[in-house]
Protein backbone atom coordinates (compact mmCIF):
# COMPACT_ATOMS: atom_id res chain seq x y z
CA UNK A 1 0.00 0.00 0.00
CA UNK A 2 1.01 3.23 -0.93
CA UNK A 3 2.08 5.85 1.48
CA UNK A 4 -1.43 7.86 2.13
CA UNK A 5 -1.95 12.21 1.95
CA UNK A 6 -3.47 13.03 5.32
CA UNK A 7 -4.24 16.27 4.52
CA UNK A 8 -5.87 14.83 0.79
CA UNK A 9 -8.08 12.59 3.19
CA UNK A 10 -9.28 15.79 5.37
CA UNK A 11 -9.25 17.85 2.01
CA UNK A 12 -7.06 20.58 3.68
CA UNK A 13 -4.16 22.62 2.66
CA UNK A 14 -0.59 21.81 3.92
CA UNK A 15 -0.67 25.24 5.49
CA UNK A 16 -4.05 24.99 7.35
CA UNK A 17 -4.51 26.06 10.71
CA UNK A 18 -5.16 23.93 13.82
CA UNK A 19 -9.36 24.85 13.94
CA UNK A 20 -9.07 24.43 9.53
CA UNK A 21 -7.86 20.30 10.30
CA UNK A 22 -10.57 20.17 13.21
CA UNK A 23 -13.67 21.63 11.10
CA UNK A 24 -12.64 19.40 8.48
CA UNK A 25 -12.73 16.44 10.36
CA UNK A 26 -15.77 17.03 12.36
CA UNK A 27 -16.79 17.20 8.81
CA UNK A 28 -16.34 13.94 7.53
CA UNK A 29 -17.02 12.65 10.61
CA UNK A 30 -20.60 13.57 10.40
CA UNK A 31 -20.67 12.71 6.73
CA UNK A 32 -19.22 9.02 7.00
CA UNK A 33 -20.12 8.18 10.80
CA UNK A 34 -21.49 4.39 10.95
CA UNK A 35 -24.69 5.71 12.33
CA UNK A 36 -25.78 7.64 9.40
CA UNK A 37 -24.70 4.76 7.06
CA UNK A 38 -25.41 1.56 8.86
CA UNK A 39 -23.81 -1.41 7.14
CA UNK A 40 -22.23 0.57 4.51
CA UNK A 41 -18.60 -0.54 4.92
CA UNK A 42 -17.14 1.54 2.61
CA UNK A 43 -18.48 4.48 4.50
CA UNK A 44 -17.14 3.26 7.79
CA UNK A 45 -13.46 2.88 6.52
CA UNK A 46 -13.54 6.54 5.30
CA UNK A 47 -14.49 7.58 8.84
CA UNK A 48 -11.66 5.65 10.32
CA UNK A 49 -9.42 7.19 7.70
CA UNK A 50 -10.51 10.35 8.94
CA UNK A 51 -10.55 9.60 12.48
CA UNK A 52 -6.72 8.19 11.80
CA UNK A 53 -5.82 11.38 10.02
CA UNK A 54 -6.96 13.79 12.67
CA UNK A 55 -5.19 12.17 15.67
CA UNK A 56 -1.92 12.69 13.39
CA UNK A 57 -2.64 16.47 11.76
CA UNK A 58 -4.82 17.13 14.81
CA UNK A 59 -1.23 16.88 17.16
CA UNK A 60 1.43 19.89 16.69
CA UNK A 61 4.12 16.92 17.52
CA UNK A 62 3.05 14.00 15.25
CA UNK A 63 2.13 16.16 12.83
CA UNK A 64 5.83 17.80 12.20
CA UNK A 65 6.90 14.32 12.37
CA UNK A 66 4.74 13.63 9.67
CA UNK A 67 5.42 17.03 7.25
CA UNK A 68 9.34 15.95 7.53
CA UNK A 69 9.64 12.47 7.09
CA UNK A 70 5.98 10.98 6.32
CA UNK A 71 4.20 8.36 7.47
CA UNK A 72 8.18 6.83 8.65
CA UNK A 73 8.47 9.45 10.92
CA UNK A 74 5.64 8.13 12.78
CA UNK A 75 6.68 4.73 13.52
CA UNK A 76 8.06 3.76 17.16
CA UNK A 77 5.05 3.97 19.12
CA UNK A 78 3.33 7.15 17.19
CA UNK A 79 0.92 5.12 14.66
CA UNK A 80 -2.97 5.39 14.87
CA UNK A 81 -4.37 4.11 18.15
CA UNK A 82 -7.82 4.42 18.74
CA UNK A 83 -7.74 5.11 22.31
CA UNK A 84 -6.23 8.08 21.69
CA UNK A 85 -9.99 9.29 20.75
CA UNK A 86 -11.60 9.25 24.30
CA UNK A 87 -11.25 12.70 23.74
CA UNK A 88 -13.06 13.75 20.87
CA UNK A 89 -16.24 14.34 22.13
CA UNK A 90 -15.77 18.07 21.76
CA UNK A 91 -15.62 18.04 18.19
CA UNK A 92 -18.55 15.73 18.04
CA UNK A 93 -20.53 16.63 20.77
CA UNK A 94 -23.90 14.75 21.19
CA UNK A 95 -24.62 14.92 17.21
CA UNK A 96 -25.30 11.05 17.71
CA UNK A 97 -26.75 11.02 21.28
CA UNK A 98 -24.52 9.86 24.45
CA UNK A 99 -20.91 11.09 23.18
CA UNK A 100 -20.86 10.79 19.33
CA UNK A 101 -19.06 7.42 18.49
CA UNK A 102 -15.85 7.21 21.08
CA UNK A 103 -17.42 8.51 24.44
CA UNK A 104 -20.01 7.22 26.93
CA UNK A 105 -22.26 9.76 28.34
CA UNK A 106 -22.08 12.98 30.02
CA UNK A 107 -23.25 14.06 33.50
CA UNK A 108 -25.44 16.74 31.79
CA UNK A 109 -26.46 14.11 29.34
CA UNK A 110 -27.50 11.48 31.95
CA UNK A 111 -29.50 14.58 33.41
CA UNK A 112 -31.19 15.27 30.47
CA UNK A 113 -31.99 11.97 29.58
CA UNK A 114 -35.50 11.78 31.34
CA UNK A 115 -35.94 15.40 30.55
CA UNK A 116 -39.91 15.50 29.73
CA UNK A 117 -40.99 16.71 26.27
CA UNK A 118 -41.96 20.05 25.16
CA UNK A 119 -45.04 20.70 23.70
CA UNK A 120 -47.00 23.21 21.24
CA UNK A 121 -49.92 23.98 20.77
CA UNK A 122 -52.03 26.64 18.69
CA UNK A 123 -54.83 28.57 20.41
CA UNK A 124 -57.63 30.08 18.24
CA UNK A 125 -59.46 33.21 19.53
CA UNK A 126 -61.93 35.94 18.03
CA UNK A 127 -60.52 39.80 17.60
CA UNK A 128 -63.00 40.98 20.55
CA UNK A 129 -61.27 38.24 22.85
CA UNK A 130 -57.98 39.79 21.92
CA UNK A 131 -58.76 43.07 22.84
CA UNK A 132 -59.58 42.25 26.04
CA UNK A 133 -57.72 39.22 27.13
CA UNK A 134 -59.25 35.73 27.61
CA UNK A 135 -59.44 32.64 29.96
CA UNK A 136 -59.40 29.80 27.91
CA UNK A 137 -59.23 26.04 28.24
CA UNK A 138 -56.85 24.03 26.29
CA UNK A 139 -56.65 20.13 25.62
CA UNK A 140 -53.65 18.21 26.22
CA UNK A 141 -52.11 15.06 25.57
CA UNK A 142 -49.25 14.87 27.62
CA UNK A 143 -47.35 12.60 30.37
CA UNK A 144 -48.28 13.86 33.90
CA UNK A 145 -46.70 12.75 37.55
CA UNK A 146 -47.96 9.52 38.74
CA UNK A 147 -49.77 9.94 42.19
CA UNK A 148 -49.41 6.62 43.38
CA UNK A 149 -45.88 6.21 43.88
CA UNK A 150 -45.47 10.50 43.74
CA UNK A 151 -42.52 10.31 40.26
CA UNK A 152 -40.21 7.98 42.36
CA UNK A 153 -41.26 4.71 40.08
CA UNK A 154 -40.81 2.83 42.74
CA UNK A 155 -43.66 0.97 44.36
CA UNK A 156 -42.30 1.42 47.90
CA UNK A 157 -41.26 4.93 46.68
CA UNK A 158 -37.56 3.97 47.52
CA UNK A 159 -34.93 6.71 45.59
CA UNK A 160 -33.84 5.00 42.53
CA UNK A 161 -30.66 3.03 42.48
CA UNK A 162 -27.46 2.81 39.58
CA UNK A 163 -28.49 0.98 36.37
CA UNK A 164 -26.45 -2.35 36.83
CA UNK A 165 -26.46 -2.69 33.16
CA UNK A 166 -24.74 0.33 32.28
CA UNK A 167 -22.80 0.99 35.49
CA UNK A 168 -24.97 4.85 36.04
CA UNK A 169 -23.13 5.75 32.66
CA UNK A 170 -26.33 5.81 30.94
CA UNK A 171 -25.10 4.30 27.99
CA UNK A 172 -23.49 0.89 26.63
CA UNK A 173 -20.93 0.29 23.85
CA UNK A 174 -21.24 -1.20 20.94
CA UNK A 175 -17.80 -2.58 19.14
CA UNK A 176 -17.75 -1.67 15.16
CA UNK A 177 -14.22 -3.02 14.14
CA UNK A 178 -11.71 -0.28 15.76
CA UNK A 179 -14.98 2.08 16.73
CA UNK A 180 -17.30 1.99 20.20
CA UNK A 181 -20.26 3.84 19.37
CA UNK A 182 -22.16 4.73 22.59
CA UNK A 183 -25.71 3.92 22.63
CA UNK A 184 -28.84 4.92 25.50
CA UNK A 185 -28.84 2.26 27.57
CA UNK A 186 -31.93 0.15 27.36
CA UNK A 187 -32.40 -0.83 31.01
CA UNK A 188 -32.47 2.67 32.09
CA UNK A 189 -33.64 4.38 29.32
CA UNK A 190 -30.24 6.27 29.11
CA UNK A 191 -30.72 8.14 32.62
CA UNK A 192 -27.98 6.04 34.84
CA UNK A 193 -30.79 5.14 37.32
CA UNK A 194 -33.15 1.84 38.22
CA UNK A 195 -35.72 0.95 40.56
CA UNK A 196 -36.44 -1.95 41.91
CA UNK A 197 -39.53 -2.67 42.34
CA UNK A 198 -41.66 -0.96 39.55
CA UNK A 199 -45.33 0.97 40.20
CA UNK A 200 -47.45 -0.83 39.06
CA UNK A 201 -49.35 2.25 38.12
CA UNK A 202 -46.96 3.81 35.84
CA UNK A 203 -44.01 0.88 35.44
CA UNK A 204 -41.35 2.26 36.73
CA UNK A 205 -41.21 5.21 34.60
CA UNK A 206 -43.01 8.15 37.71
CA UNK A 207 -45.14 9.26 35.19
CA UNK A 208 -48.77 8.19 33.53
CA UNK A 209 -49.89 9.22 29.76
CA UNK A 210 -53.36 11.93 30.81
CA UNK A 211 -55.83 13.73 28.47
CA UNK A 212 -56.38 16.95 30.57
CA UNK A 213 -57.39 20.32 30.16
CA UNK A 214 -55.32 23.41 31.15
CA UNK A 215 -56.52 27.23 31.79
CA UNK A 216 -54.55 29.27 29.72
CA UNK A 217 -54.82 33.01 30.47
CA UNK A 218 -54.47 35.11 27.16
CA UNK A 219 -53.04 38.68 27.90
CA UNK A 220 -55.06 41.37 25.81
CA UNK A 221 -53.24 42.95 23.05
CA UNK A 222 -52.27 39.36 21.56
CA UNK A 223 -51.90 38.88 17.71
CA UNK A 224 -51.30 35.83 15.25
CA UNK A 225 -47.85 34.98 15.97
CA UNK A 226 -48.00 35.46 19.72
CA UNK A 227 -46.23 33.11 21.87
CA UNK A 228 -47.13 32.11 25.16
CA UNK A 229 -44.55 30.18 26.63
CA UNK A 230 -45.64 28.23 30.25
CA UNK A 231 -42.58 27.01 31.83
CA UNK A 232 -43.00 23.13 33.40
CA UNK A 233 -46.31 22.48 31.66
CA UNK A 234 -45.52 19.92 29.19
CA UNK A 235 -44.98 16.28 29.36
CA UNK A 236 -43.43 14.78 32.88
CA UNK A 237 -39.93 13.48 32.90
CA UNK A 238 -39.01 9.94 33.99
CA UNK A 239 -39.25 9.11 37.43
CA UNK A 240 -39.52 12.99 38.58
CA UNK A 241 -36.91 14.44 35.75
CA UNK A 242 -37.76 17.88 34.72
CA UNK A 243 -40.77 18.85 32.63
CA UNK A 244 -40.74 20.55 29.33
CA UNK A 245 -42.22 23.55 28.44
CA UNK A 246 -45.68 24.49 26.62
CA UNK A 247 -45.77 26.90 24.00
CA UNK A 248 -48.93 28.33 23.01
CA UNK A 249 -49.27 29.79 19.24
CA UNK A 250 -52.01 32.16 19.40
CA UNK A 251 -54.24 32.21 16.28
CA UNK A 252 -56.68 35.38 16.25
CA UNK A 253 -59.83 34.82 13.66
CA UNK A 254 -61.16 37.48 11.29
CA UNK A 255 -63.69 39.93 12.17
CA UNK A 256 -66.57 40.87 10.13
CA UNK A 257 -66.54 44.38 10.75
CA UNK A 258 -63.15 45.21 11.91
CA UNK A 259 -59.97 44.52 10.33
CA UNK A 260 -56.32 45.01 12.62
CA UNK A 261 -52.81 46.15 11.34
CA UNK A 262 -50.84 46.32 14.46
CA UNK A 263 -52.10 48.20 17.05
CA UNK A 264 -55.07 50.35 14.40
CA UNK A 265 -58.40 48.90 13.91
CA UNK A 266 -60.79 49.58 10.89
CA UNK A 267 -64.10 50.07 10.06
CA UNK A 268 -66.41 51.81 8.06
CA UNK A 269 -69.90 53.61 8.52
CA UNK A 270 -72.51 54.38 6.04
CA UNK A 271 -73.89 58.04 5.66
CA UNK A 272 -76.71 59.35 4.13
CA UNK A 273 -76.69 61.72 1.39
CA UNK A 274 -78.13 64.26 3.14
CA UNK A 275 -75.50 64.32 6.43
CA UNK A 276 -72.49 64.21 4.00
CA UNK A 277 -73.59 67.16 2.66
CA UNK A 278 -75.00 69.02 5.91
CA UNK A 279 -72.93 67.52 8.51
CA UNK A 280 -73.93 65.43 11.82
CA UNK A 281 -73.01 62.92 14.34
CA UNK A 282 -73.16 58.96 13.95
CA UNK A 283 -72.28 56.07 16.10
CA UNK A 284 -69.61 53.67 15.05
CA UNK A 285 -69.36 50.61 16.57
CA UNK A 286 -65.92 49.48 18.64
CA UNK A 287 -64.91 46.25 19.96
CA UNK A 288 -65.39 47.79 23.39
CA UNK A 289 -68.89 47.74 25.21
CA UNK A 290 -69.92 51.68 24.41
CA UNK A 291 -69.55 52.50 20.67
CA UNK A 292 -68.07 56.09 19.79
CA UNK A 293 -69.51 59.36 18.45
CA UNK A 294 -68.14 60.85 15.44
CA UNK A 295 -68.85 63.89 13.81
CA UNK A 296 -68.98 64.00 10.31
CA UNK A 297 -68.04 67.41 8.49
CA UNK A 298 -70.15 69.00 6.16
CA UNK A 299 -69.22 68.06 2.95
CA UNK A 300 -67.70 64.80 2.98
CA UNK A 301 -66.61 62.81 0.63
CA UNK A 302 -67.08 59.01 -0.48
CA UNK A 303 -63.48 57.34 1.35
CA UNK A 304 -62.46 59.96 3.80
CA UNK A 305 -61.00 58.38 6.78
CA UNK A 306 -61.11 59.50 10.69
CA UNK A 307 -59.57 58.69 13.29
CA UNK A 308 -60.71 58.13 16.44
CA UNK A 309 -58.01 57.59 19.26
CA UNK A 310 -57.39 55.29 21.82
CA UNK A 311 -60.15 52.41 20.51
CA UNK A 312 -58.00 50.18 18.61
CA UNK A 313 -55.43 47.69 20.03
CA UNK A 314 -53.62 47.35 23.51
CA UNK A 315 -50.16 46.46 23.25
CA UNK A 316 -49.10 43.54 25.30
CA UNK A 317 -46.52 45.11 27.11
CA UNK A 318 -48.24 47.68 27.90
CA UNK A 319 -48.59 51.45 27.04
CA UNK A 320 -50.78 53.53 25.00
CA UNK A 321 -53.70 51.82 22.52
CA UNK A 322 -53.69 52.23 18.89
CA UNK A 323 -56.65 54.20 17.27
CA UNK A 324 -59.49 53.36 15.49
CA UNK A 325 -59.87 54.43 11.79
CA UNK A 326 -63.27 54.77 10.36
CA UNK A 327 -63.86 55.06 6.76
CA UNK A 328 -66.97 57.08 5.36
CA UNK A 329 -69.58 55.47 3.00
CA UNK A 330 -72.26 57.70 1.73
CA UNK A 331 -75.19 56.06 0.66
CA UNK A 332 -77.44 57.15 -2.09
CA UNK A 333 -81.11 55.56 -1.74
CA UNK A 334 -82.58 53.53 -4.44
CA UNK A 335 -85.89 53.95 -2.98
CA UNK A 336 -87.13 57.11 -3.25
CA UNK A 337 -90.87 58.35 -1.93
CA UNK A 338 -92.80 60.60 -3.88
CA UNK A 339 -91.99 63.45 -1.08
CA UNK A 340 -88.12 62.46 -1.25
CA UNK A 341 -88.39 62.42 -4.95
CA UNK A 342 -90.02 65.95 -5.27
CA UNK A 343 -87.41 67.86 -3.16
CA UNK A 344 -84.54 65.84 -4.70
CA UNK A 345 -85.74 67.18 -7.74
CA UNK A 346 -86.16 71.35 -6.78
CA UNK A 347 -82.28 70.55 -5.13
CA UNK A 348 -81.30 69.22 -8.37
CA UNK A 349 -82.21 72.41 -10.35
CA UNK A 350 -80.15 74.52 -8.02
CA UNK A 351 -77.62 72.15 -8.21
CA UNK A 352 -74.38 73.42 -10.12
CA UNK A 353 -72.77 70.01 -12.04
CA UNK A 354 -70.08 68.77 -10.16
CA UNK A 355 -66.32 68.38 -11.29
CA UNK A 356 -65.13 65.66 -12.51
CA UNK A 357 -62.34 64.29 -9.71
CA UNK A 358 -59.88 61.45 -9.32
CA UNK A 359 -61.50 58.39 -8.79
CA UNK A 360 -60.94 57.55 -5.58
CA UNK A 361 -59.20 54.36 -3.93
CA UNK A 362 -61.67 52.05 -2.08
CA UNK A 363 -62.02 52.43 1.50
CA UNK A 364 -59.96 49.28 1.87
CA UNK A 365 -57.06 50.28 -0.36
CA UNK A 366 -57.31 53.52 1.41
CA UNK A 367 -56.63 52.31 4.91
CA UNK A 368 -53.88 49.82 3.52
CA UNK A 369 -52.31 53.45 2.53
CA UNK A 370 -52.50 54.63 5.65
CA UNK A 371 -49.97 52.39 7.05
CA UNK A 372 -48.23 50.84 4.40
Amino acid sequence: MGERDFYQVLGVDRRASKDEIKRAYRKAALKYHPDRNPGDAAAEERFKEAAEAYSILGEEEKRSNYDRFGEAGLRGGQTFNADTFADFSDILGDLFGFGGAFGGMGRSQRANAGQGTSLRVQLDIELPEAVSGVEKAISLQRYVACETCRQSGSESRTAPTVCAHCGGNGAVQQRHGFLAIARPCAACSGTGRTVSDPCQICRGEGRVADNSELSIRVPAGVDTGSRLLLRGEGSVGLRGAVAGDLEVLIAVGEHPVFARRGKDLFTRVAVSFPMAALGGTVDVPTLDRESARLSIPAGVQGGEVFEIRGRGMPPVNGGSRGSLRVAVQVVTPSRLSAEQRALLEQLHEITEEPELKDEAESWWDHLLNLVS
